[in-house]
């Protein structure tokens, strides 16, 4: 089988940071997924999932009442490998163009305060395995370390 576009990433090289991973073309919509990458692959512990399923409850909360973006949300979740989380938005931004966008989303998780949006039995498959703390630390951990201090190595894959 044909290697996805996800596995021909050297994970080796991978920094921390935002990415474009592919563009796909819907009749003549563009639709563009980013990799947010908040932890370096096969070097430090990856995330747990009660932080990630927090962080993708407020993070989508967030994203999908954003008075620019809210309509142009296709997906905010998580990796499988769990060093970070997908974003698929309408239109063909770069990496750098939507970073603002994602700066401003983990500054909003890292200072959220209150119940997580949707933390029920009625509103959540698996309510209970969320943790705010951890998620506020990681995000935040993401913002200062990363988001606030991105240069081209951590908005272009490594070749």
């Amino acid at each position: 089988m044909k290697k996805i576009a996800s596995f021909t990433v050297n994970h080796l090289d991978l920094l921390c940071g935002i990415y474009t991973s592919r563009i796909d073309v819907i009749g003549e919509s563009p639709l563009t997924t980013y990799d947010l990458r908040m932890k370096r692959p096969n070097l430090e512990p990856v995330l747990n999932t009660a932080e990630m399923h927090a962080i993708e409850h407020i993070g989508a909360t967030f994203l999908r009442n954003h008075p620019t973006f809210a309509e142009e949300v296709i997906y905010f979740g998580p990796m499988g490998c769990r060093t970070g989380f997908y974003l698929i938005l309408k239109g063909n931004r770069s990496s750098k163009d939507i970073a603002p966008l994602v700066t401003e989303m983990f500054d909003f998780i890292a200072k959220f305060e209150g119940a997580i949006p949707g933390a029920s039995a009625k509103d959540c498959g698996n309510y209970l395995d969320l943790n705010l703390p951890m998620a506020k630390y990681e995000a935040k951990k993401y913002l200062e370390e990363t988001l606030l201090k991105l240069t081209d190595k951590n908005l272009n894959y490594p070749e």
